[in-house]
């Protein structure tokens, strides 16, 4: 029986004056994990990382001094914002399959030049692409979508729209099929509470969600729901007939619940774009840095995430691209 090549997955170190190298060193420290894919490791000359036996990718930012641990500065912001370009364009051009990174500190990032409301939308950015996206998260089977993500609460109601809540069914949808789940369940969650108690409370679920739900069905991307928010996570976990994904209306909807759920184990995807990229969900903890305290847990999801994502990517572009016979 043929086996797929190993997949290889671009890793960058993430904020160099955050836990991202402690994490990276305990992740490469593992056999199974370079076993499980080849590692083109994005990180500093010199650093504990550069001892491991992977590929090293040269680039500018290898020669980068030492940056002062917990600090977020505008230096460490133009670092990452290198680093996370050195990725995308090794996984865009044909070196890499999939990119994992570790955590960042958005203030140092706006620092270093980013003006983009976050990752997802600099790399929404940096690769052109003017598609759908969003944050995905992950927590061991279950993932969630949303529907607006870094906007103020009082915004949400009037950015809500069938299409925009039929386009975050099909992301979450396609983004499970990639991981290799291949008939996703998916429950969506309503906005108002009791589900809006049949227009009492707010009438979105019916004028608006309940529609989007209908349009993703058409398309293909069958959900259920909406649900009531507050019961919508217990439906998605229990053992029987549960669900694999959750798309909720709002940012801490969902990522309350799946904190609450494993906070040292998520998993951020960044969803919709055209290469995959994961994260882990938490961030830089720069009050223990240097401790050799952090858990690895989150960033080992994140780079077995990447890996299964990246032989998904694989094998779509070699069904785009078949080799011609001789």
């Amino acid at each position: 029986m043929q086996h797929d090549p190993l997949p290889t997955i671009a890793l960058f170190t993430g904020d160099p004056a955050g836990i991202g190298p402690e994490l990276v060193e305990k992740l490469l420290s593992d056999r199974a994990v370079t076993d499980s894919a080849q590692v083109l490791l994005i990180s500093q000359h010199g650093s504990p990382t550069a001892r491991v036996p992977v590929h090293i990718h040269d680039w500018a930012g290898r020669d980068n001094p030492a940056f002062a641990p917990g600090v977020a500065a505008a230096d460490n912001g133009r670092y990452m914002l290198d680093g996370l370009a050195q990725g995308v364009d090794l996984v865009r051009g044909g070196a890499a399959d999939a990119l994992c990174f570790a955590p960042l500190n958005k203030g140092a990032l706006r620092l270093g030049g980013m003006h983009q409301e976050d990752e997802l939308r600099w790399f929404s950015d940096h690769l052109a692409y003017d598609g759908e996206c969003g944050e995905l998260n992950v927590l061991k089977n279950l993932w969630t979508a949303r529907v607006t993500s870094h906007v103020a609460l009082r915004d949400v109601s009037g950015l809500l729209t069938p299409q925009k809540v039929a386009n975050a069914i099909r992301m979450i949808t396609e983004a499970l099929r990639d991981a290799g789940v291949p008939q996703p369940r998916i429950a969506v969650c309503g906005l108002n509470p009791h589900n809006g108690d049949n227009g009492n409370y707010g009438d979105e679920e019916g004028r608006i969600i309940g529609p989007g739900v209908a349009l993703a069905e058409q398309q293909g991307y069958p959900a259920h729901g909406p649900f009531p928010a507050d019961t919508a996570f217990v439906r998605a976990v229990r053992a029987q007939g549960g669900y694999d994904g959750v798309v909720t209306m709002y940012h801490d909807q969902g990522q309350i619940a799946m904190k609450l759920l494993g906070f040292e184990q998520g998993v951020t995807v960044h969803g919709g774009l055209p290469i995959p990229i994961t994260t882990p969900a938490h961030g830089t903890a720069y009050d223990i840095v240097g401790k050799g305290i952090a858990s690895p847990r989150a960033m080992r999801n994140a780079f077995d995430l990447a890996v299964r994502m990246g032989q998904a990517f694989r094998r779509k572009k070699a069904d785009a691209n078949p080799k011609q016979p001789s």
